[in-house]
């Protein structure tokens, strides 16, 4: 298997059962998507946990050539050449006894929703109401396997490699190059899929919804377990229960998600000061919002901006002043006199 430079998945926590959740990796100045080829009989330990799991991303598989069967929340679906498998975060995967002896040659690609969506809505919801994630929506009604039909398979291997040689190569502008091929991957999806109409109708999660709509409106704010339950009129203990269940994790980590994902869109496209931003999501005290950050992301909140500033370079529109300032300093400064 060969896959795309993006650090190894980690745990974050347990859906009902115990199955583990796996989570995605963030990484300052790198776009947040992955692939990775998958190659007949070949284990995916990096791309596809062996063992029964969920995860918090979004994931499409393209089999290009398989005879395998794939478990997704306790129902069994046989892959064949051209199958396109679409997994929502949340959902239960497995690969049956000998996971090690699946056939499958083709592709897989994962990325969390904000990816295609960043700062506009809560890092659980947007994949619901992102129109190209239609095809990901939980629902009895969904789309769960697609077919690619036989003369546009090669297109569809293309656009898997096209956005392979970009993730590996990261040359200037990728991130923006990368999400582009992860875009014209998810229209394609859609036009496989069944209607909007369709995919609106599909039955839905009333009480997660009500949980992140207000997660959504008062992240910003020093919300606890409590105010979301008291909100739902549900106990913290009820509210707890039922949301680790669906999901793998707790209603305080999703509301630290949140807070983190709109952490790292002020931090990449502001100025603001740490202590503004850790104020605008939630964090009265700035070294706790540190300590979380650090946390989550294995950097502080400064290390995250650097790093993206040195590979992004400035916000298009914006001059990088501190280089114009020191390139300034060096023209004005006078010539030292000479010795003697």
């Amino acid at each position: 298997m060969r896959q795309s430079l993006v650090p190894a998945r980690r745990v974050v926590g347990a859906a009902g059962r115990g199955v583990p959740m796996v989570g995605f990796p963030r990484v300052p100045g790198v776009a947040p998507v992955a692939v990775a080829r998958v190659q007949e009989r070949m284990p995916a330990i990096a791309a596809i946990p062996a063992d029964a799991h969920t995860h918090d991303f979004v994931a499409l598989c393209y089999a290009e050539r398989a005879d395998a069967t794939v478990c997704i929340d306790d129902r069994t679906w046989p892959l064949t050449d051209g199958d396109l498998l679409v997994v929502a975060p949340g959902q239960v995967v497995s690969f049956g006894e000998r996971p090690e002896q699946l056939a499958i040659d083709g592709w897989v690609v994962w990325f969390p929703a904000d990816a295609v969506r960043p700062g506009t809505t809560g890092a659980y919801a947007s994949w619901r109401t992102h129109p190209l994630l239609f095809p990901f929506a939980r629902g009895t009604d969904r789309a769960q396997r697609l077919n690619v039909p036989p003369p546009d398979r090669a297109a569809w291997s293309g656009r898997f490699a096209a956005l392979d040689d970009e993730l590996r190569a990261r040359r200037d502008g990728h991130q923006d190059a990368a999400l582009a091929h992860l875009t014209l991957l998810l229209v394609a999806a859609a036009r496989l899929s069944t209607s909007v109409a369709d995919q609106l109708r599909a039955s839905d999660e009333p009480l997660l919804a009500a949980v992140f709509d207000f997660i959504e409106q008062r992240y910003h704010e020093p919300i606890s377990l409590a105010d979301v339950a008291a909100a739902l009129s549900l106990t913290a203990g009820h509210l707890t229960t039922v949301v680790r269940r669906r999901t793998g994790r707790t209603v305080q980590q999703w509301i630290a998600q949140r807070r983190m994902q709109q952490a790292r869109v002020l931090l990449t496209e502001t100025s603001l000061t740490v202590a503004a931003i850790s104020h605008r999501v939630g964090y009265p005290d700035v070294s706790y919002f540190i300590k979380r950050f650090r946390a989550e992301h294995a950097v502080t909140p400064a290390q995250w901006r650097a790093a993206g500033s040195r590979r992004q370079g400035p916000p298009p529109g914006q001059t990088d002043f501190s280089a114009t300032a020191t390139a300034s300093t060096r023209r004005q400064r006078p010539a030292a006199p000479p010795p003697g």
